[in-house]
């Protein structure tokens, strides 16, 4: 199996263990986190309906949720394991005139494969693992969440995997905006033909404030660049040294500390105990051990 540095993925430090940040950060500000509340409510649903699965961080737009989480599950026994799969399926080309829709290729297909691969992800993986995989992402339209499950599809069709069994052991949690709930609420999922071959429950949202969907989604700095088809067979790049970088680096080494923290142990424990699904036994055991300590 290939290592992830081995297939393009862009270059992101490992901030639960950041043996390599030496003097990177000496001098930097201290971060303000000011979604820090609205983060760990928000992370602690996706974790309670996640169905007990490893965490799959699709793209970038969640990655303070990812090292709000590392920092929280770092000391964990048997926790979910997370994982970015930091794929971009914005897919466009410049035609001389102005950007158009540009397909994927059957090479961007195989690459993509290759990645998921480096990340443990495959046919075969799927039909023989314990916990499920739970695809996470900001969701307007639901169109990245249809490319993974295409992508995965395709994929077990081809390996000549079971279906049957695979279904079970994918979801998807999609971070939408907040709105009023009425019975005319539109919701993507319910728009998207690709969920009917899962089970009922196996998609499911969880909301979160406009103000802050913009910010983790168009505004905020992140430690990677965007990594789009066109880019994912590109070599991979090494760490970034600007301002900026520097201060998207603190912001999220903060988080990571945040969430390793008793405080914010408690704080997510806190938000676990108050969704239904405390109920099984995996969550009962998760809220004990983030209390622990």
């Amino acid at each position: 199996m290939a290592e992830l540095d081995e297939v393009g993925v862009p270059f992101r430090w490992d901030l639960v263990t950041p043996d390599q940040l030496g003097s990177l950060l000496d001098g930097s500000a201290t971060p303000d986190l000011w979604f820090l509340d609205e983060l760990v409510m928000c992370a602690g649903k996706v974790v309670a309906r996640s169905g007990n699965g490893d965490l799959v961080f699709v793209g970038r737009s969640l990655d303070s949720m990812f090292d709000l989480l590392g920092g929280a599950f770092a000391e964990l026994a048997g926790g979910p394991q997370l994982i970015r799969f930091p794929l971009s399926f914005a897919q466009t080309a410049w035609t001389g005139s102005g950007w158009t829709y540009r397909p994927l290729t059957t090479a961007d297909l195989a690459q993509a494969r290759r990645i998921l691969e480096a990340l443990g992800i495959t046919p075969h993986a799927l039909a023989r693992r314990a916990r499920p995989i739970t695809f996470v992402d900001v969701v307007g339209s639901g169109s990245t969440f249809r490319h993974v499950f295409d992508l995965l599809r395709d994929w077990v069709d081809d390996e000549r995997e079971s279906w049957p069994v695979i279904r079970r052991k994918l979801r998807f949690v999609g971070v939408t905006v907040r709105t009023k709930t009425s019975p005319n609420t539109w919701r993507w999922q319910q728009h998207a033909p690709w969920t009917r071959q899962l089970p009922a429950t196996a998609v499911i949202n969880v909301s979160l404030s406009r103000g802050l969907s913009s910010y983790f989604g168009h505004i905020q700095d992140k430690l990677t660049r965007s990594f789009r088809p066109e880019h994912w067979r590109a070599e991979t790049d090494g760490a970034g040294h600007d301002e900026r970088t520097r201060a998207a680096l603190a912001e999220a080494v903060a988080l990571v500390a945040h969430g390793r923290s008793r405080s914010g142990r408690q704080a997510l424990a806190g938000v676990l105990s108050g969704e239904p699904t405390l109920s099984q036994l995996w969550m009962r055991t998760l809220v004990r051990q983030l209390n622990r300590g």
